[in-house]
């Protein structure tokens, strides 16, 4: 008796300290609602696959709060291993060169598989120094797309299957639909500051800032002024509203941009590539169409490729060895096509890797779904220039508040285009030399 109770606390003593034995890695993540839970069923899966390591995925708040509470937590001693931090975080990011451990030698360090050239040109190029070193992982990585309502563009006597391809043609069919009827006005957009500003200029490949709009170091600053597409393109977008063919849908995100798609209240719209599980989910009575952006058609160079939006994964400094071999392992499984693929087909995010889009389509999944790869052909549609593989500058959370803040002055009538776009220029620009000063 006495024998069995020993072996069974020795037994059980056994699969304690195996439990135990695996290393924990923390992930501080800002992915709610049905794609934290699709995030939790990754980290799941990955802890299945292997009995080295477990990984807790820790959801913070948005992305502001999760980059806040990291930097805190840092200053605190307790940061986590990864952070997941979105795209206009990147220039403050790689200001902090003592708390971040760049992850293409985090990779070389752990002797972990790592090829950078398996990325796609266009969502690596933002993540790199210049010297194309990769200082993050992409993990979910988008851009703005244009959606349609087939079902208006039918009634208005429009070709249903036509998305349009220029600024004009989305006049031209704006007034159509709106004479016929069919809707009451002709688009909408979310983010106004990555869509229509940051995202209009890179697909026109025009500069927006100074040393390749912030990649050439923090002595950079925002030149949005100096663009005279962009001055007309706000301006345009201020008559628009007076004529009742674009409705404005709010600052920050533009949460109020969707409800007018979704209710039919506005025929066309304009949001992340990751919105289109979304819009397939709200747009139950009409059928989806998908176009690229429009463009200027006399604007010499355009249509040029679209830029990211979304977040990366940084690495934290201040942990042992064993984590970091923990990190690499995990950072290899989430770059995997397998992982990849499915999170891009279950999210609408672009798939990171060429070998992740190729098995897709080796799947049948673009055949399946049209307009799923929409935003890979924008983003890889040129090789990007100077103007066109995004911006970097610090403190670029609080300038997207400002460039809302003047687009609004500007819809109200208290402004015109080059005076707002001016006046975004001088206020970001004091907090990116502020940001400047700090990190000197």
């Amino acid at each position: 008796m006495m024998r069995s109770i020993l072996l069974g606390a020795l037994l059980a003593g056994t699969a304690l300290t195996s439990a135990q034995a695996k290393t924990t890695i923390t992930w501080w993540h800002a992915m709610g609602g049905k794609l934290g839970d699709k995030l939790n069923q990754i980290v799941a899966d990955y802890n299945k696959s292997q009995d080295k390591y477990e990984v807790v995925a820790t959801y913070k708040g948005s992305y502001p709060e999760t980059m806040t509470a990291a930097i805190a937590a840092f200053r605190a001693h307790q940061q986590p291993d990864i952070v997941q931090v979105f795209e206009v975080g990147t220039g403050t990011m790689m200001a902090a060169k003592g708390a971040i451990y760049p992850v293409y030698q985090l990779m070389k360090d752990m002797g972990a598989p790592f090829d950078p050239k398996g990325f796609l040109p266009a969502v690596v190029g933002y993540y790199t120094d210049t010297n194309g070193n990769m200082l993050s992982m992409p993990f979910n990585s988008s851009t703005p797309i244009f959606y349609y309502n087939k079902d208006v563009f039918k009634k208005a006597g429009l070709d249903p299957e036509v998305a349009p391809k220029t600024w004009d043609d989305v006049i031209a069919d704006s007034k159509k639909i709106i004479a016929s009827g069919a809707a009451k006005c002709g688009f909408t957009s979310a983010w106004i500051s990555w869509i229509q500003t940051e995202n209009l200029s890179a697909w026109h490949n025009r500069a927006i800032g100074t040393l390749e709009n912030g990649f050439g170091g923090t002595a950079a600053r925002l030149e949005y002024a100096k663009d005279d597409v962009l001055i007309r393109h706000w301006a345009n977008l201020a008559q628009w509203q007076k004529d009742g063919i674009f409705e404005y849908g709010g600052p920050v995100g533009g949460n109020d941009a969707p409800p007018k798609f979704f209710s039919q209240e506005c025929a066309m719209y304009m949001d992340s590539s990751a919105g289109r599980a979304a819009v397939i989910a709200n747009a139950k009575d009409f059928q989806v169409g998908y176009g690229m952006l429009p463009y200027y058609q006399d604007v010499k160079g355009a249509p040029q490729n679209t830029i990211i939006g979304g977040a990366t994964l940084w690495v934290l400094q201040g942990h042992p060895k064993e984590e970091y071999q923990g990190v690499a392992d995990f950072l290899h499984y989430l770059s995997s096509p397998e992982v990849q693929a499915d999170w891009h087909q279950f999210s609408g995010y672009l798939p990171i890797t060429q070998a992740a889009y190729e098995l897709g389509q080796k799947q049948g999944y673009y055949e399946k779904n049209p307009g799923s790869d929409v935003a890979i052909k924008e983003i890889t549609l040129n090789p990007p220039t100077a103007n066109s593989k995004g911006l970097r500058f610090g403190n670029y959370v609080q300038v997207r508040n400002i460039i809302d803040d003047e687009f609004q002055k500007l819809l109200g009538g208290q402004e015109d285009a080059k005076q707002a776009l001016e006046n975004v220029d001088k206020r970001g620009n004091e907090l990116i030399a502020q940001f400047e000063a700090a990190n000197k």
